[in-house]
């Protein structure tokens, strides 16, 4: 299958390197065209995880990794395009992609803070095709980590990836492309489900809040081995009822895949199997200086993820304390307003739609 991956990040990496490696034609696009030529130059990007460590060809064709420095060219043709980028990034690469996407072609969001909303309404400005589908899942597929030049580190890989298509009606064709990329991709439903299916906002917001004293003063932090304490581990699992509540307001049934059963031992496999904590902070890769204004964990997914859960509650009528409070300690540390700036139901254009309107949206799609 034809795919195009998106950005540079370590998820990207990634991405790249797995999906070629189970034979796909992986074209890949970064802004940063100087990095994606080194790429080339180095000619294969180096792979190490539970099964040691291999090389992934970097070239043109099938099974390798095909650097492409002009959007356009990277998504032509492409059945499906992943885009592993911070939702950050969503508002100005949507409108850039959109005149490019062409009928039938899916869009894979891992995660998206509801961003398929804001690719299908660029798509409809540019007067694109509504048979274009966007997908919804609840985590990236990976742990990783890039190292040095040309090396990235796969600390483990998602084995159930609950993931939502927006417009539900293109869920049937959507959910066959994707299978073919991600077999342990899941129906989650519709894109509202997907997005409400992301673990970042859940797990992060209270990490960077709560740790925000010791991320200031030492020199690198992890946040996920030292700054998880019991104490922000039942933030965490009362911020993460809030979402199910959520969840269940909006009609969607189980499987909720509740943050606690990434930490537990037994029941639930969660996204990514069991032991998954483990297995990240054993890595020692999350070991890092965070920079509490700029850091992906404040500005995404406490920005526009809590904004996106509380925006969701006060239109459904769901109490969210927890991640209001959350929310406004982020807005106090970096002192911006982060509902403001967030990806509201009123930024997105939604709060004004009944349930009728809303299922009539989620089903149907953005009309041009």
């Amino acid at each position: 299958m034809k795919i195009a991956v998106l950005g540079g990040g370590h998820g990207s990496w990634a991405t790249v390197a797995e999906l070629a490696e189970h034979g796909h034609e992986v074209r890949w696009w970064r802004r940063n065209a100087e990095a994606l030529e080194a790429v080339r130059a180095a000619g294969a990007v180096e792979v190490r995880d539970y099964r040691g460590s291999r090389s992934v060809p970097v070239g043109d064709g099938t099974g390798k990794i095909n650097p492409v420095t002009d959007l356009a060219e990277a998504v032509r043709g492409a059945a499906l395009i992943v885009i592993p980028l911070p939702s950050t990034t969503h508002d100005d690469l949507a409108p850039r992609l959109a005149p490019l996407l062409t009928e039938g072609q899916v869009v894979l969001l891992p995660p998206g803070t509801f961003g398929s909303m804001v690719f299908a309404k660029a798509v409809a400005a540019a007067g694109g095709s509504s048979e274009i589908a966007f997908a919804e899942a609840g985590t990236l597929p990976y742990l990783a980590r890039r190292h040095g030049d040309a090396e990235v580190v796969i600390s483990g890989y998602a084995t159930r990836l609950p993931t939502g298509v927006f417009p539900l009606r293109l869920a049937e064709s959507a959910f066959t492309t994707l299978r073919e990329a991600y077999p342990s991709i899941e129906d989650a439903g519709d894109g509202l489900s997907g997005a409400l299916m992301n673990a970042g906002p859940i797990i992060h917001p209270p990490l960077i809040t709560m740790n925000a004293g010791p991320l200031e003063h030492f020199a690198a932090w992890d946040i996920h081995n030292e700054g998880t304490q019991p104490s922000i581990r039942r933030v965490t699992d009362a911020l993460d009822a809030e979402r199910v509540a959520l969840r269940e307001a909006f009609g969607y049934g189980a499987p909720h895949f509740p943050l606690a059963d990434h930490y537990a031992t037994d029941g639930e496999e969660w996204m990514y199997g069991r032991a998954a904590h483990e297995r990240l902070t054993d890595s020692g890769d999350w070991r890092e200086k965070i920079d509490l204004h700029t850091h992906r964990y404040m500005v995404e997914d406490t920005r526009l993820g809590l904004s996106l859960l509380v925006s969701a509650g006060r239109w459904a009528g769901v109490p969210t304390p927890v991640a209001a409070g959350l929310l406004a300690l982020g807005s106090a540390v970096t002192g911006r307003d982060f509902y403001a700036e967030g990806r509201t139901f009123e930024n997105l254009g939604l709060a004004d739609l009944d349930r009728a309107g809303l299922t009539e949206l989620l089903r149907d799609g953005v009309q041009s």
